[in-house]
């Protein structure tokens, strides 16, 4: 409603306002007239009176027409306001969320319904589910049951919207429990259409009025239900765009992780015999970081290497253009910042499309350097010797051993982390792990990994064999705590940080996991699991011990026996100990 229809219709109030008092006042006299008359001969005078009175009643009946008309109009220019309002909230949002509850809110202030309730097919289970419920208050309902499932089922399958004025004595709903058993009025239901198909139903009632809804009300509500419509389906898109987005995007971020992990240089040439890909490990292996080499020619990329690189390469390459065949080549080079000589692995192949279109040359670049090291070291020294120091994969294989597990939290780092920049989070939070990795090197540990802000060691792997690693494992712990309360004390109070403890010992299998680009050297087994469900037990500056490494150590440790306690994933009691110290 534009600012002079306001006016205008303000005006027009003000007038039937004052038609108002002056046909009271009318009525008034001719009332007092009649008083003053009555008793009196005069049957002239009564006549007069009583025509006027006679000829001011349509006046009346006209008037009250006119409120009735005034009233309707301005409900009407109140539901259009409000229809073109959310129609401008409904483009402007493409939030389901928002958009069904901008849906309700308005739907049920244009009708003067009690309740409303928003209903989409799912696109899968073709059953119909709540998506907004909403009252009169503008607030969201959560019990949807008390609803008409005769109703829906009928707008649904008609497509048809459907309006009642009192449900009880319609004979549409005779015997239909739910009407019975909710006690519903007055009913509105409305289809959401889009194109062809009904894809949900806007559904209001009242429980307490009859004649809330009227036809008008029913017209209305189906041009501003098709307008929804539209409105939730483009949110809906929207939403399963930005999903789809979602994964692509994960999967590019997945793609490039992998190609950056890939231990060999990678590069690819274009038609153009300019660099279109190139990975980590190239620019490790060459010296040349990527960002120096995206779209240069790869010439004058490999000259920048050694002098000799760009010539041998160029010739492999045309012969991969022409011939499609996988070419070879072994280089010794001179890189920059590496001592000695450098031996690379050479494999070029054809780049094709899915259409098997030649679209450059794919190399994939291997430093060789140390296995040529190696291979020539065995003239000087014996062989069995060199082999031992170089077959350390062979040492990371799985192997089953006792083991003695431990890990470390650090209690307290969720709630400081809130207030501090990511750079100095992590600054701080390395103090601390440098802590506990320092301990864990000390006594012989292996650093099996951080895991956010924990730390897991290993005692007695293929690669720290020890036959005391339950021993070495509780000192690493005192150490450790002894160790941070000294840092604390260079730290503010509200800045302190403690680590909660659980160690463990049995049988686990200890080796490399992974694949052939990136391998991690760990242990799994039961002794992992149960060290790690008995640090969850702990709390700051705890240090929490399995009785089967108590027994193990007990000689050497002060503890304070535990309540037998059932640790998740088992169904026995288990014995735990607080370690308080090692012994004098």
């Amino acid at each position: 409603m534009t600012f002079l229809s306001e006016l205008q219709n303000s005006q027009v109030q003000q007038d039937l306002s004052r038609l108002q008092e002056l046909i009271g006042d009318l009525d008034a006299a001719t009332d007092r007239q009649h008083q003053t008359f009555v008793g009196t001969q005069s049957h002239h005078l009564m006549e007069s009176t009583a025509e006027l009175a006679r000829l001011l009643a349509p006046a009346k009946r006209t008037l009250q027409n006119l409120e009735r008309r005034l009233r309707e109009q301005d409900k009407e220019q109140h539901q259009l306001r409000a229809l073109q309002d959310v129609g401008a909230a409904l483009n402007s949002s493409l939030d389901p969320n928002e958009v069904l509850n901008v849906v309700m809110d308005t739907m049920i202030e244009i009708s003067g319904a009690e309740r409303g309730f928003l209903m989409l097919m799912d696109e899968d289970t073709g059953d119909m589910e709540v998506q907004a419920a909403r009252n009169i208050k503008r607030e969201t309902i959560s019990d949807s049951s008390e609803v008409s499932s005769t109703v829906i089922n009928s707008v649904m399958d008609s497509g048809e919207p459907l309006v009642s004025t009192n449900a009880q004595a319609d004979p549409r709903f005779a015997g239909q429990q739910s009407i019975i058993n909710y006690n519903l009025r007055s009913i509105l239901c409305i289809p959401l259409n889009m194109k062809d198909d009904t894809i949900g139903v806007i559904y209001a009632d009242n429980r307490i009025a009859d004649g809330i809804f009227r036809d008008a009300d029913r017209d209305l509500m189906l041009a501003f239900a098709n307008q929804a419509a539209v409105a939730i389906e483009n949110a809906r898109l929207f939403r399963q765009i930005r999903q789809q987005l979602t994964e692509i995007t994960q999967m590019k971020t997945l793609m490039d992780d992998v190609f950056a992990s890939i231990a060999s240089g990678v590069i690819t040439i274009d038609t153009e015999d300019q660099i279109a890909l190139y990975n980590q490990a190239a620019g490790r292996i060459l010296g040349v970081p990527g960002s120096h080499v995206e779209s240069q020619p790869y010439i004058d990329v490999f000259a920048q290497v050694d002098h000799s690189m760009g010539n041998e390469v160029a010739d492999l390459v045309e012969q991969v253009k022409h011939e499609g065949a996988i070419q070879n080549l072994e280089l010794d080079l001179t890189i920059q910042k590496r001592p000695g000589i450098t031996t690379l692995n050479l494999n070029l192949s054809p780049l094709l499309d899915v259409r098997q279109k030649a679209r450059g040359v794919a190399m994939v670049l291997d430093d060789i350097s140390e296995k040529k090291r190696m291979e020539s070291v065995k003239r000087y020294l014996p062989p069995a010797l060199v082999e031992q120091v170089r077959d350390l994969d062979a040492a990371q294989r799985p192997q089953r051993r006792e083991l003695s597990v431990m890990f470390a939290d650090i209690t307290g780092f969720s709630t400081i982390s809130e207030n501090m920049e990511p750079e100095t989070l992590i600054q701080y939070l390395n103090q601390y792990f440098t802590i506990a990795a320092e301990a864990i090197n000390d006594y012989g540990g292996v650093i099996d990994k951080f895991m956010g802000d924990a730390v897991m060691a290993l005692f007695n792997t293929q690669l720290n064999p020890q036959e005391n690693h339950a021993e070495m494992a509780v000192r690493t712990a005192i150490s450790m705590q002894r160790a941070l309360e000294k840092y604390q004390a260079t730290v503010p109070e509200d800045r302190r940080l403690f680590f909660s403890v659980g160690i463990h010992m049995g049988e686990a299998v200890a080796g490399n996991v992974g694949s052939h680009f990136r391998k991690d050297f760990t242990a799994i087994g039961d002794a992992v699991n149960l060290s790690k469900r008995l640090e969850e037990t702990a709390q700051a500056s705890q240090v929490v011990i399995s009785s089967a490494l108590y027994e193990r150590v007990k000689e050497i440790v002060e503890v304070e026996a535990r309540e037998p306690m059932r640790v998740k994933g088992r169904q026995a009691l288990e014995q735990t100990y607080f370690l308080l110290d090692i012994k004098s």
